[in-house]
């Protein structure tokens, strides 16, 4: 039904055309996907330390206990990672004033990191993330359940 190709494509790529490729490497780095991953979970829970620290200046005393301590661990996680500090600024305020709307946020940045340190096989940050995780889906629980009351 078809006719064969009978001609060379013009666009195909031989190794004779690329012979920099082959004796000298690429005109750019490359990574390993070990250290993509790394990158990547590093920035995710980057992320969620920095909405954890706005949840926490938004807070009231007695709640800050358990975000002080969220935060500590994901401070250790991403200093393992990435082997430094992160760098932590004041809590902004952001677009979005509603703690219940950042605890959406900091829930979906916890599923995030979950699923690369699921996928990098770190199970200290899978664990970190899943807490996290449990704990912001309590708190728009607990959100909601105020609302519906009032």
């Amino acid at each position: 039904m078809y006719e064969p190709i009978r001609t060379q494509a013009r666009r195909s790529v031989s190794s004779a055309r690329w012979p920099a490729d082959e004796a000298e490497g690429t005109d750019f780095p490359h990574r390993s996907r070990a250290e993509e991953l790394d990158i990547q979970l590093a920035g995710h829970l980057a992320a969620l330390l920095a909405v954890t620290d706005e949840l926490r200046a938004r807070s009231a005393p007695e709640g800050r206990d358990e975000l002080d301590a969220a935060a500590e661990r994901l401070v250790a996680q991403i200093s393992r990672i990435r082997g430094e500090v992160p760098a932590r600024g004041a809590a902004a305020g952001t677009h979005d004033p509603a703690p219940a709307a950042l605890h959406r946020r900091a829930h979906a940045l916890a599923g995030r990191a979950l699923v690369v340190a699921a996928s990098r096989a770190d199970t200290t940050s899978a664990i970190l993330a899943a807490q996290r995780m449990d704990a912001h889906e309590a708190a728009v629980a607990a959100s909601a359940a105020e609302l519906a009351s009032a």
